[in-house]
């Protein structure tokens, strides 16, 4: 068969820009991410001979092999895993397959750092090569195939697959090293490097040099190993090898479950929030081994979806090595070490929340996953609940429930909170004014799953959890103890007949014109009724093309110890209802949906008013 020569998609084209442009600030890297390959190749392999052990047969022990040559500046890798034929080279090589092509160029961001990640994250560290490389050759044989394959390419627009003669079970990638790389063909340099970056691959990494082998390391799977016996530099390298990360893991969780079921789990808790944290089909990265022997890392629901962001293997010898995958998913096995890893992770967790300024690290990272929960994870609610931040209007800082609780002031009765998009926002929201002059502390949320959770995790430590327009009849009966600036109320008969007339001028667009203790300091304020979904809530559904879903009417609460309302409500109530006492209603009801966030249905009319009722002013 003759050479055919193909285009790389263009999402590869901007991959190799990227690496050739010294993406990776230390080129060592080629080589942990060119043996990282070689091992999942012979992991695949290695299940797939569990099902058909013909697959496997001929070439001894999986093994990865490494033959630098000083005199040619060439460096090979090769394995004698599962292997590639035409089409996959074609679409592993030439193409970005995981997650979709757009969604990889949507997000790289410029930044070398987050794009190395990125770039990792889609498994195409293989174009890492062409750092060091001025041309890459993979002669590839796929296990219980015939015909062997050469792909071959200079790291341009384009490469070439031919068939190729004599090539083994696996792949052997060579790199025809560039000048000022050549010390890649060293065997000292080479040594260096898979100690430090590949120690922890459980097949051995075989060294060919000037006639002599060298196994140089250990070849042990790292979870097995003696806690003690395991440095902070292997941890992390292990962590960077099964996620394809360039962060330090922020916290690593290794332990050994004995008992009615038992297995191994090594764990690791990112420091960096991964770009695609949000996607739908988003998992918890957890590889799943029997006996040492890996089965899989596509178990949808290995760990809980709020704990997407944790990394790591599970090794047991509960379960058959001949189980499909598709099996896996149902076995009470599996059920019982989500369980028991899910408690240890947010036990640990706990732990380390002790640590508030190094916990405020991982709650900014992953606080957002983290919530979810409260929404989704009954039997582990509370638990969860003692894990979450919130800000508040006590101060700047970020708040337990726990610490919440405790600074509750006598007779205040609920735990009370307020959504939004912005917290500067939030902090000066007119709703918050009746709380603060009472003392009471707020809240302050503004992450889309916040207008969830709280209907799951309903009380804390006996206290419901309300939102502050459910507080209304609580502030009632608290006093008021910050008194600055604060005026009677107009006489009750007044205000009757001012929401009466603000209501007809308005109409049906909110439900009821209604006096307040939430307000002090503003006139109006727009509100949901107590039990109703948030405006928030409403807001965020039309933005996702779903208006009706949680539609409804609102309120226009308003303020009577309010200079404004009062004397308005002193008109209103002598007969003075004409056109400009209905601009003045009709402005005040536009400024409480801007302060809420909403749109006004007639901008231009609205300034219109506001700047008549200032030419007054100055007259």
């Amino acid at each position: 068969m003759s050479e055919e020569k193909l285009q790389f998609q263009a999402e590869v084209g901007k991959v190799l820009d990227i690496v050739v442009n010294a993406l990776y600030s230390n080129t060592d890297i080629f080589l942990r991410e060119l043996i990282s390959n070689a091992s999942d190749a012979c992991d695949k392999l290695r299940y797939a001979a569990i099902m058909k052990p013909d697959i496997a047969k001929g070439d001894g022990e999986f093994k990865i092999d490494i033959f630098p040559d000083k005199d040619a500046h060439t460096l090979t890798i090769s394995d004698n895993g599962i292997g590639m034929n035409k089409e996959d080279l074609i679409k592993d090589l030439g193409s970005i397959g995981k997650s979709g092509s757009a969604e990889f160029l949507n997000n790289l961001t410029g930044d070398a750092q987050k794009d190395a990640t990125i770039i990792g994250q889609f498994g195409v560290g293989f174009y890492s090569a062409f750092m060091v490389a001025s041309k890459v050759e993979v002669r590839s044989k796929k296990a219980g195939e015939e015909q062997g394959w050469l792909w071959s390419s200079e790291g341009s627009g384009s490469f070439t697959v031919k068939e190729e003669e004599n090539v083994s079970r696996g792949t052997k990638i060579t790199l025809y090293l560039k000048p000022d790389h050549y010390q890649y063909a060293d065997a000292g340099e080479i040594r260096q490097i898979v100690r430090q970056f590949s120690d922890h691959i459980s097949f051995p990494v075989i060294m060919h040099f000037m006639g002599e082998t060298e196994t140089v390391n250990m070849a042990s799977a790292l979870w097995t190993r003696n806690k003690a016996e395991i440095t902070q530099e292997q941890y992390y390298d292990f962590y960077r090898h099964i996620s394809h990360a360039f962060d330090d893991p922020w916290d690593i969780l290794h332990y050994k479950a004995e008992g009615t079921i038992e297995y191994t789990a090594l764990m690791f808790i990112p420091s960096k929030t991964p770009f695609d944290i949000f996607q739908p089909n988003r998992n918890a990265q957890i590889k799943l081994y029997i006996n040492r022997v890996f089965i899989t890392d596509q178990i949808a629901d290995m760990l809980p979806n709020y704990l997407r962001f944790v990394k790591g293997i599970i090794d047991t010898k509960e379960l058959p090595l001949n189980v499909s995958r598709e099996m896996l998913q149902k076995t009470p096995v599996l059920a019982k070490i989500k369980t028991g890893v899910t408690r240890r992770i947010l036990g640990e967790l706990k732990k380390r929340s002790e640590n508030k300024e190094d916990y405020e690290k991982f709650w900014d990272a992953f606080g957002i996953v983290l919530k979810e929960g409260l929404f989704e994870d009954a039997s582990n609610r509370d638990d969860i609940a003692e894990l979450c931040r919130f800000y508040s209007t006590n101060g700047e800082g970020l708040t337990s429930l726990a610490d919440y609780v405790s600074r509750m002031k006598d007779g205040q009765k609920s735990i009370y909170y307020v959504t939004g998009d912005n917290l500067s926002v939030l902090r000066h929201n007119p709703q918050l004014e009746g709380f603060a002059a009472r003392g009471i502390e707020v809240l302050l949320l503004t992450d889309p799953i916040d207008e969830f959770w709280p209907q799951s995790l309903t009380t804390y430590k006996d206290f419901p959890v309300k939102t502050v327009a459910a507080g209304a009849k609580e502030l009632e009966t608290l006093l008021i103890t910050d008194q600055t600036g604060l005026e009677e109320k107009a006489p009750d008969e007044e205000i009757n007949a001012l929401t009466k007339f603000m209501k007809d001028v308005i109409g049906d667009e909110i439900k009821e014109v209604r006096p307040t203790e939430r307000l002090t300091r503003s006139p109006v304020a727009l509100t949901s009724g107590d039990g109703e979904v948030s405006i928030h809530l409403e807001r965020m559904m039309r933005q996702h093309n779903q208006p009706t879903l949680y539609a409804s009417t609102h309120y226009l609460d308003i303020n009577p110890r309010h200079p404004l309302i009062k004397k308005l409500a002193a008109k209103v109530a002598a007969g003075d209802t004409g056109d400009t006492n209905k601009d003045l209603v009709k402005v005040l009801y536009d400024q409480a949906k801007i302060i809420e966030g909403e749109p006004i249905n007639d901008p231009a009319g609205f300034s219109q008013k506001v700047t008549a009722f200032m030419m007054r002013a100055v007259d």
